[in-house]
């Protein structure tokens, strides 16, 4: 099964690396014009240069998720093209145990995390319900599901997520628009490089496929929800965690 995304515009943000950049990437070689987003321009211009060196079609996007101009920036983007399939990836941690967790800690993670989809999402969503059709894929989290220690405001930006999805998706099914989450489990990314051998080790033992997940991993699953195979598919939460949760 091949999948064809030849004619539709992608929005990823947080591609700047890690799962973004891996979800850009695999959207483009299966022929989306992707717009890469992150709030460093310089590096999502990279991917987006080696991307149309390949043969693909993608540009660089500056933007920052969380600031007080993110509508109109979405909108200026909506003037230029319809955007057809909205990633909502960027994400951040600030982890501490809830009883020492600052406020600021609190409100920076929720409106990284989950704020960001609303505001980008409800500017997306007006044209690809106009257009009867639509994919809304947010990346959510394993810990969104299951709970982790020390991640009280990630955890809830997670499941946040998770009901903003589902929410959604009741909503605006009925013109054609889907709108589902992906919840990776742990993945090799910069945060996870420094882990100790001995801390990996232990993490790993708690994966039923023993070894962490690669970002591409949570890519292939992010092309096929926004493909027309996956048509039929809304509200559902995608567990991508090797068997960590289940």
């Amino acid at each position: 099964m091949r999948i064809d995304l030849s004619g539709k515009t992608a929005l990823v943000t947080g591609a700047s690396r890690g799962i973004g950049e891996a979800i850009a990437r695999r959207l483009a070689e299966c022929g989306a014009y992707v717009l890469c987003a992150a709030r460093s321009v310089q590096r999502v211009e990279e991917i987006a240069a080696e991307l149309t060196n390949a043969g693909h079609r993608a540009t660089g996007v500056q933007l920052d998720i969380t600031g007080d101009d993110v509508r109109e920036r979405i909108k200026a983007l909506l003037e230029q093209q319809p955007i057809d399939i909205l990633v909502n990836n960027a994400g951040v941690t600030e982890d501490d145990l809830f009883l020492r967790m600052k406020p600021e800690a609190w409100t920076a993670v929720l409106r990284t995390n989950l704020d960001s989809a609303f505001h980008i999402s409800q500017e997306v969503v007006k044209k690809m319900i106009r257009a009867r059709w639509g994919r809304i894929i947010n990346i959510s989290s394993v810990v969104g599901l299951m709970g982790n220690p020390g991640q009280t405001n990630y955890a809830a930006s997670k499941a946040g997520i998770i009901g903003f999805t589902k929410a959604l998706a009741l909503e605006i099914g009925s013109r054609n628009v889907t709108v589902n989450a992906i919840a990776p489990g742990f993945i090799q990314t910069a945060m996870t490089v420094s882990l100790a051998d001995e801390s990996r080790k232990t993490l790993e033992g708690r994966i039923a496929l023993k070894r962490l997940g690669v970002p591409d991993d949570v890519a292939y699953a992010a092309v096929f929800l926004a493909s027309e195979q996956a048509g039929y598919i809304t509200g559902t939460v995608l567990n991508v965690s090797g068997g960590l949760y289940t």
